[in-house]
């Protein structure tokens, strides 16, 4: 694997084979989870928390649980967590302890810190810049679904400038998918993301297409995805002039109607109906959002056995 320095940060040197192998992990930790129950017996994980979760927390809890090992959660507010100790002596002294670090950071440069001073694994559960366990994990999902990855065709339509966003670029063009966003001009993913990304594409004959076309990007599609409109760093004062930004990126019925009639809706979730997405949609036969989720666990399993050298 060429996790950079042991640690899961992003998705940017990650390759085809990297995604193949992972999936190919995580598939058979999903069919013979029993085999991996004790994989970790007496491994501890230190997962901390400076942005709320559902998902992250349970799939991390479960996930180390059923590997035979435990956790310890540690809510940034409740310790001195950069206020009166720094990042750094945080990851030495938590080295120390513990045989893996998860972090849900607000700043991707605050997670880099981290593992820089860390001589255990680091992974990001989720930064202002980057979701990498999200986006294996939804790879695994749609390779379950369309049984590869190579040659299928992405759109995802809404807010271009997170972390889903930034993340899914990485690894469509990494696995030699076709990835389309549909976008606001003043929402695009971060210039030196989709120039990262179109080189990978280049590499494994594969496109990246940036537009505020929704019905084009959506066209032809395999796989249509959404995301929240007001991620947890967007001050709550905004929200009513992103939902007008984004009203015409919102995924129904008719823009799922531009896409391929087997193509599947994904949403990393929360969701809010109404907004990203209608409830026709989230909640109809080509949603595949709760396979999403419960793919976390095993996603998640499989890149905690590989950082700590156990599979």
């Amino acid at each position: 694997m060429k996790f950079k320095e042991r640690h899961l940060l992003s998705l940017l040197d990650f390759g085809n084979d990297d995604i193949s192998e992972l999936i190919d992990c995580a598939s058979h930790i999903k069919s013979y989870h029993d085999i991996y129950s004790t994989a970790l017996k007496n491994k501890t994980m230190l997962m901390i928390f400076e942005k709320p979760s559902l998902r992250t927390r349970m799939s991390f809890q479960v996930g180390m649980h059923q590997l035979g090992g435990h956790t310890i959660v540690m809510e940034t507010k409740d310790t001195p967590f950069r206020e009166k100790e720094s990042i750094s002596d945080t990851a030495k002294a938590s080295s120390r302890y513990v045989d893996i670090i998860m972090a849900r950071l607000y700043r991707q440069q605050d997670i880099e810190e981290l593992a820089e001073h860390s001589t255990v694994p680091v992974i990001n559960g989720l930064t202002d810049m980057f979701h990498p366990c999200q986006i294996l994990s939804d790879m695994l999902t749609i390779h379950e679904k369309k049984q590869k990855l190579k040659g299928l065709k992405l759109a995802f339509v809404g807010d271009g400038n997170n972390n889903i966003t930034h993340d899914l670029l990485l690894g469509c063009s990494a696995a030699g998918m076709n990835i389309s966003v549909g976008c606001p001009e003043e929402a695009r993913p971060q210039e030196w993301i989709v120039k990262k990304s179109v080189e990978k594409a280049n590499e494994n004959n594969s496109s990246v297409e940036i537009t505020s076309d929704a019905e084009k990007v959506a066209e032809n599609a395999d796989i249509v995805y959404a995301d929240t409109w007001m991620s947890y760093h967007i001050p709550k004062a905004e929200k009513e002039s992103r939902i007008k930004m984004f009203q015409p990126y919102q995924v129904n019925k008719k823009l799922m109607s531009c896409a391929k009639k087997d193509a599947i809706f994904m949403n990393c979730l929360p969701a809010m109906r109404g907004y990203e997405q209608t409830a026709d949609v989230i909640d109809g036969p080509q949603s595949v959002v709760f396979d999403q989720a419960e793919n976390r666990l095993h996603m998640q399993k499989a890149i905690i056995l590989k950082l700590m050298e156990k599979i």
